[in-house]
């Protein structure tokens, strides 16, 4: 697809200007495909008819998953062009695409042109693919109400449109580096899970901004798509310098615990040696007390195996000779020499 701009701005004169000498053929609808295509009953039998210069979110592509508001504009369809209802087909230079579809300008029978229907309720772009610009101007009026009023593709209310998918990515990121750092590497894990997670999201985005391929980032003004894609580098950069910061948090908290294994080793060691020291001081005292009980029963041994001390017997106690008895004088008044008996106890004058 090619999105380019168109200098003309009047719907009605373009719009006249398509039906003027143009091939007209009325169909009946039969069932819609999407947003932008629906399968009509015309005089040649049953064709597949897309609607020129508009696109739609895809929803039918089997190796895409369903674009934002895919839905919604096939409903938006179904509205526009009931099933029965009769329409009119305006085709310009090239009346088929690649695969086999009529492409043509459809008017419904008040004379509407829902090509721009389509745009005005911000379900499709105006989409140029040369040489049929027939109703460029017309679908880019009108997409350019939508964008004035806000609504379908340029909504601020609908998730999963750009403006909303980006800043959700930001949130989860301010969400994540607004916390401070956690202090276990399990919390520092589950962080840089979510920012590996928002990063992806904004890698896609940015891609998705650049490529334009999905019509929700077609949709954008390129105002729009520049401010989107500074504030998806602004969030990748805090994202990165957290990331950073985690890294250089869970170095730290390994460094401590090697270091307090470190320490625990030696102080475990240190224990290990000072139980084993004070079991050998224990094993040396036990036995030294033992040596000591030995030879202290031993030497009770010997005692109690000794001869009996000879213990002299005590000398005789001293009696003090006891003073000799008066000597009764036999012979009052002699004077002479005295002859005393053996003993001398008892004596005689001496003759």
């Amino acid at each position: 697809m090619i999105l380019t701009a168109c200098t003309t701005n009047n719907s009605q004169q373009a719009s006249s200007a398509a039906s003027q000498g143009a091939p007209t053929n009325e169909a009946t609808v039969s069932r819609i495909i999407d947003g932008d295509t629906f399968v009509a009953m015309t005089s040649a039998g049953e064709k597949t008819i897309r609607l020129l210069n508009v696109d739609t979110p895809e929803t039918k592509d089997p190796n895409a998953p369903v674009e934002c508001l895919g839905p919604e504009a096939t409903a938006a369809l179904e509205q526009l062009l009931p099933v029965g209802s009769v329409v009119r087909l305006e085709l310009d230079e090239e009346p088929t695409d690649k695969y086999g579809r009529t492409l043509a300008g459809v008017f419904d029978a008040s004379g509407t042109l829902i090509n721009a229907e389509v745009a005005r309720q911000g379900m499709g772009i105006p989409m140029l693919v040369e040489p049929n610009r027939k109703f460029y101007p017309p679908v880019e009026e009108a997409f350019e109400e939508a964008r004035t009023r806000a609504v379908g593709l340029n909504s601020t209310a609908i998730a999963c449109l750009p403006a909303q998918q980006v800043e959700k990515a930001v949130a989860a990121v301010e969400t994540i580096t607004a916390l401070p750092l956690q202090e276990s590497t399990s919390g520092l894990d589950k962080a840089n899970t979510g920012l590996v997670t928002a990063l992806a999201t904004i890698a896609a985005l940015k891609t998705a901004s650049a490529a334009k391929s999905k019509v929700e980032w077609a949709a954008q003004p390129p105002a729009t798509l520049a401010a989107l894609v500074s504030r998806l580098d602004s969030s990748a950069t805090a994202a990165t310098a957290r990331q950073t910061a985690i890294k250089g948090k869970k170095k730290s908290l390994a460094d401590a615990a090697a270091a307090a294994k470190v320490a625990r080793v030696k102080a475990e060691a240190a224990a290990k040696a000072a139980a084993v020291k004070a079991a050998a001081d224990a094993a040396a005292a036990a036995e030294a007390r033992a040596a000591s009980e030995a030879a202290a029963a031993a030497e009770a041994e010997r005692i109690r195996n000794l001869p009996p001390v000879y213990v002299p017997p005590a000398p005789p106690v001293y009696v003090p000779p006891a003073a000799p008895a008066p000597v009764t004088d036999p012979y009052p008044g002699y004077t002479g020499p005295r002859c005393y008996a053996p003993g001398g106890k008892t004596w005689r004058p001496c003759g």
